[in-house]
């Protein structure tokens, strides 16, 4: 599974401004759920830390393989979504970060012992 990741602070000089952008930004995200093959998993999150170095706006995905996120990156509706968002961000940070699932058995010591 590949987990990718994109940060953004987004345009507004208002707290108003900010959260028309964050709310158009997670509208177009959220219309991809069930559009995009391999796409398992899709959030996005709002800062509320309001620290002045916080990102505005998390994405966080799941991808079934590397291929369906790099096929992710020309899917017309993803790119639909980066048209409508144009010009919303001043700044993005992204993260792809793979993760091995291991299907194995519990160590020794976890397991319960019954009598019978």
């Amino acid at each position: 599974m590949i987990k990718h990741i994109v940060m953004w602070n987004l345009r507004g000089e208002t707290a108003a401004e900010k959260a028309r952008g964050i709310g158009q930004l997670k509208t177009s995200f959220e219309s991809l759920r069930g559009c995009i093959p391999g796409l398992l998993h899709l959030e996005i999150g709002v800062d509320s830390s309001g620290i002045d170095y916080a990102c505005d706006v998390v994405l966080y995905t799941e991808f079934d393989s590397q291929a369906a996120l790099d096929a992710y990156g020309s899917h017309p509706e993803h790119l639909r979504v980066k048209h409508e968002l144009a010009g919303l961000r001043v700044a993005r940070h992204q993260v792809d970060y793979e993760i091995l699932r291991v299907d194995r058995a519990p160590p020794a010591h976890h397991l319960k012992e019954t009598s019978e």
